[in-house]
């Protein structure tokens, strides 16, 4: 038996520009975020591809944050004793998800899914070179990337590919309800999803009411876990402190539900209470703790993802104050 490393996480700057990880106000939502007894930040950040057909990826120095940042953000954290997993993204600049980034499995897109791997393998390298030189103690290499995920064998020698640069375990981040579309998990270290399942049955449900909503979800993640003998962490989990929103716990756009902190802090007690304890579960990098935070009289009329100051955060200090020692075979 080995003991399992726990990952007490939180997303840490995501929507962040250039520069912006350097500035007063960031170093300070840093000191604020390991004040919640997280332990690691998923350091997450963006480029673009033009549209979600095309095949080239570039950096976009006007938004972008650069190397000369990612290297300033880790070391802050490191400094306060964090430990990072960079987290590199691609999104479509059209505006359309993600997810349908890709091409028809056919002979004649072929040509277009090469194309679009070899752009993608040099965008990761570029930042597995970054993760190794820096000490990142975990690189993600891929966030809902759905319609490219049955190109197993690019995806397998991407992974290969990756492995002579960094050192450190790598993990994907699959969306809620398609991990089972990933059959290479075997080649990363660990099975992430973006665990957004939708817990809450009517506005305002109670934590005990989604924590028994969770045991629905709950043994297909250990199916999975069995099925390649690898943990399950939720690189991606929270809701937003508005109404209803752990019936929907992904969404970002309807601003004109009302600010909620206890449906927010709901789905964080039912979330931690359902999956602490689990054996092949290892931990959470909880959606999202921004570079820039809102003013802390503000907290309780913020209807977004970050907990600062809301009902939320004092559930989760409470959590990550626990040790936590998992064995693996």
């Amino acid at each position: 038996m080995t003991t399992a490393p726990f990952f007490k996480g939180m997303t840490y700057g995501w929507g962040s520009k250039h520069g912006e990880y350097r500035q007063p106000y960031a170093i300070d939502s840093m000191r604020k975020l390991r004040e919640t007894g997280s332990e690691w930040i998923a350091l997450s950040f963006w480029t673009y591809q033009d549209t979600i057909h095309a095949t080239q990826i570039y950096f976009d120095y006007g938004y972008t944050v650069t190397d000369r940042d990612i290297e300033f953000a880790v070391k802050q954290a490191k400094s306060l004793g964090l430990r990072v997993c960079l987290k590199p993204v691609v999104n479509s600049r059209d505006g359309i998800w993600r997810a349908h980034i890709g091409f028809p499995n056919d002979n004649d897109a072929s040509p277009y899914w090469e194309k679009w791997f070899e752009s993608y393998s040099n965008f990761l390298c570029h930042y597995a070179e970054l993760a190794e030189e820096l000490d990142c103690e975990m690189l993600c290499i891929g966030c809902e990337m759905v319609k490219t995920e049955s190109r197993s064998a690019q995806w397998r020698t991407l992974i290969a590919k990756l492995r002579t640069i960094y050192s450190g375990p790598i993990i994907y981040n699959a969306n809620h309800g398609k991990e089972e579309g990933v059959d290479w998990f075997d080649a990363v270290d660990y099975i992430g999803t973006s665990a957004y399942y939708p817990v809450g049955v009517k506005p305002g449900d109670s934590a005990q009411s989604m924590a028994t909503n969770w045991e629905r979800y709950k043994p297909g993640l250990a199916a999975l876990s069995a099925r390649f003998n690898k943990p399950v962490v939720f690189m991606e989990i929270g809701c937003r402190s508005a109404l209803g929103c752990a019936t929907m716990p992904w969404d970002f756009t309807h601003k004109e539900l009302p600010a909620s902190e206890s449906e927010q802090a709901n789905f964080y007690q039912s979330t931690l209470q359902a999956f602490w304890d689990e054996p092949w579960f290892a931990g959470f990098f909880w959606w999202d703790w921004s570079a820039k935070l809102y003013a802390a009289e503000d907290a309780a009329s913020n209807r977004g993802f970050g907990i600062y100051g809301k009902q939320a955060e004092h559930i989760l200090k409470e959590y990550y104050a626990k040790t936590v020692v998992k064995q693996r075979l």
